[in-house]
């Protein structure tokens, strides 16, 4: 039996290094130059960020499904808040 999300996350992470070999025009298995760690903590940093822009996401979705029984309206709501 095959995981359809493996196999979603392994297709992206080919793209992700067909992206790279041709941006940087080498592998990350031949590539010494870089530091890793620093690059590391750079997109660790990133996602923190992404975190806690959804987290606000989510907590404004939430007040908004309390306060819109109304699908329609709710939908409205949800669509104002992403534009």
């Amino acid at each position: 039996m095959k995981d359809k999300i493996v196999e979603s996350v392994v297709s992206k992470y080919e793209t992700r290094s067909a992206v790279g070999v041709l941006k940087y025009g080498t592998t990350l298995e031949t590539n010494n130059k870089d530091n890793y760690l620093k690059h590391l903590q750079e997109e660790l940093m990133d996602a923190t960020l992404y975190i806690e822009k959804l987290i606000s996401m989510n907590r404004e979705i939430t007040k908004l499904v309390k306060n819109h029984p109304n699908d329609a309206d709710l939908g409205e709501a949800i669509r104002r808040m992403i534009r």
